[in-house]
């Protein structure tokens, strides 16, 4: 009778410290799931981004300053010129180098979501993207020098009508079929500066992301980028010019986020807190 007692208690141990443990493992993936499914906003996070884009007096200062460095440049290079058989000429990214987007992230920011292309397309047929400080006069200036102007950009070939535009609304030159080189089947723009090497020398290029000057920043990793940075550091502020973006690009997605397009918004949340520099 007792050894029947004692067997008794002895499953309901068993039993019971089972249970329990099964009840603490359910409680552990409920937290995991519960905690991956915090609402934390899609945008929130680009919130501070936006705002200093939109109305810092440092960002028009650092505007203004790279367009004066790219007209010293100019200067320079129409002054120390030699016979060269093909004309000079400027190549330049569009959007947030010589045009204003951040009206767009402000709608991603209201509506709390990601880059989709029918927003993005909604945006760009709008045809309001306003200037960036200082690049309309440093390009009327370049013309005036005869010089010429490509516009390479990543936005869709099927915007080009609305981007050529855009453009001339503004009153930008050279803002026609043949300047304006915009992405069809390839987003690296190495072939298409090429095309323009065919027939121009190009003596300056401008833009807001390193992908926008050599091939040889496109899909790298964080490390890898810094590290070309400072193996072409020559050419900044004399070949190349940088404005400044810090809403978006590839520092972001292929740095940042590792150039995966599958992560979850906690993820994505999780890893940049992760890659945050403290002490």
């Amino acid at each position: 009778m007792k050894n029947n007692i004692l067997i008794t208690l002895f499953a309901m141990t068993l039993f019971f410290g089972c249970r329990v443990h099964e009840l603490s493992v359910n409680q552990d993936k409920q937290k995991k799931v519960i905690t991956e499914n915090i609402n934390i906003p899609i945008r929130e996070y680009s919130i501070q981004s936006v705002l200093w884009q939109q109305h810092a007096a440092e960002y028009r200062a650092l505007t203004y300053q790279a367009f004066y460095l790219a007209q010293m440049r100019l200067n320079d290079i129409i002054a120390n010129k030699v016979d060269l058989k093909k004309p000079l000429a400027i190549v330049t990214d569009i959007d947030e180098t010589v045009l204003n987007n951040s009206p767009y992230s402000g709608k991603q920011v209201e509506l709390d979501e990601d880059y989709n292309t029918l927003r993005w397309t909604e945006w760009v047929k709008k045809k309001k993207a306003a200037v960036i400080p200082g690049a309309l006069d440093f390009f009327n200036y370049a013309k005036s020098k005869s010089i010429e102007v490509f516009y390479i950009s990543n936005r869709s070939i099927n915007q080009k009508n609305e981007t050529i535009d855009n453009l001339q609304i503004i009153g930008f030159p050279f803002a026609d079929e043949a300047h304006v080189l915009l992405k069809d089947s390839l987003s690296g723009k190495q072939p298409r500066r090429l095309h323009v090497q065919e027939t121009h020398e190009i003596v300056l290029l401008l833009g807001d992301n390193l992908s926008d000057f050599s091939d040889v920043f496109e899909e790298r990793s964080t490390i890898e980028r810094n590290r070309n940075v400072d193996s072409l550091k020559a050419f900044f502020g004399k070949k190349f010019i940088v404005l400044p973006n810090t809403i978006y690009g590839d520092w972001e997605t292929k740095g940042i986020l590792e150039g995966k397009h599958n992560w979850t918004n906690f993820q994505k949340d999780s890893i940049r807190h992760q890659k945050i520099i403290s002490y």
